[in-house]
């Protein structure tokens, strides 16, 4: 029988609601507001693809003439895909604060459809790269509320460590979104056909080491010698071991998915130019640093365990080397050494 009409007939598919169920069942004082929360942004995480893969028909490519709090123009997309979030997360009822790329200040959900949870998100990384086709996605990030009824910034002013979740959706040649509660990694795949997210990447382990290295090698000259020498490393061995290739995408998400599932290291350092470094701490560099930790790998600021810093302020930056435990490793061992 032809595997590709075989799958069609299968009833056994894990869709990503069965497994968020599954993991809620481990837990019998859970009432079902974060399985709620999940799938709420699983239709912003639907409703994005959809505008994604019809970007260019529908004339949402291009600037919407606004800049956003980074002080980057938006684009069209990127402030479609900011509202998509925004009303699926309040509509949940489940959350009480909501922190946005997009949003310069924190969003307070009104005390009727207030819930315990704070949702940190970049509604659309790497947008830069729309027009060309490259692969875009969402960060997102969730903590629970100390108290609902009078939510406040030091709730979300906490380190990633205290995160029940993270995940990010990759808008790509498929769409595959990968969420960790706590417990392990796991991959879904949108099967267009059911409209559902289906378990295609149980149990993400990533290796122990890599043979990939990515970085902007465009801002070398500004960097600081410990990354400086990590590079050297890569392209010239000591050992008499091969160099590691050299893969640099733009977008964090399809670089971190790469790193995710075929090892090696993501860097994004601070350097002369951006000495605090270039990626938002609280919904780009907790969520990924999450995932990372979660699927065995480590991720590291050049002075300390990236989930253990505390934010000052909500669109704070920092620099993050991220990957396989032993990559990661040499790094930390070349800033202890300078």
């Amino acid at each position: 029988m032809d595997h590709s009409t075989e799958s069609y007939h299968r009833t056994d598919l894990m869709t990503i609601t069965r497994h968020v169920l599954n993991e809620q069942s481990k837990h019998p004082e859970a009432r079902g507001d974060f399985t709620i929360l999940i799938n709420h942004i699983v239709l912003g995480c639907k409703y994005v693809c959809s505008a994604v893969n019809k970007a260019g028909l529908a004339k949402l490519i291009g600037l919407a003439g606004n800049s956003n709090v980074q002080g980057e123009e938006q684009k069209k997309l990127d402030v479609l895909s900011n509202e998509v979030f925004l009303k699926a997360l309040i509509s949940s009822g489940r959350t009480c604060i909501l922190v946005s790329e997009e949003n310069e200040e924190p969003i307070l959900v009104e005390p009727s459809k207030r819930g315990r949870y704070i949702v940190v998100f970049d509604p659309l990384d790497g947008s830069s790269n729309i027009d060309c086709g490259v692969s875009i996605g969402t960060i997102f990030g969730i903590y629970t509320v100390k108290d609902q009824e009078n939510p406040t910034l030091e709730d979300v002013l906490r380190p990633g460590k205290t995160m029940v979740a993270a995940g990010y959706c990759m808008y790509g040649s498929s769409c595959t979104l990968v969420l960790s509660t706590g417990s392990g990694v796991n991959g879904f795949t949108l099967d267009p056909s059911l409209g559902e997210f289906i378990l295609t990447h149980p149990n993400i382990k990533i290796p122990k080491t890599g043979k990939i290295y990515s970085v902007n090698e465009g801002n070398a000259s500004n960097w600081d010698e410990p990354t400086a020498k990590y590079v050297e490393n890569c392209k010239f061995p000591r050992d008499g071991s091969s160099p590691k290739s050299l893969r640099y995408i733009g977008s964090m998400v399809a670089d971190i998915h790469r790193t995710l599932l075929y090892g090696g290291i993501f860097m994004y350092p601070a350097d002369k130019k951006s000495p605090n470094g270039k990626l938002r701490l609280l919904y780009e560099v907790f969520p990924m640093s999450y995932l990372m930790e979660q699927a065995g790998g480590q991720a590291f600021t050049g002075k300390q365990r990236a989930l253990d810093l505390i934010p000052k302020k909500i669109h704070e930056r920092s620099p993050i080397f991220i990957g396989s435990h032993d990559d990661v490793e040499e790094i930390k061992e070349l800033y202890g050494a300078f």
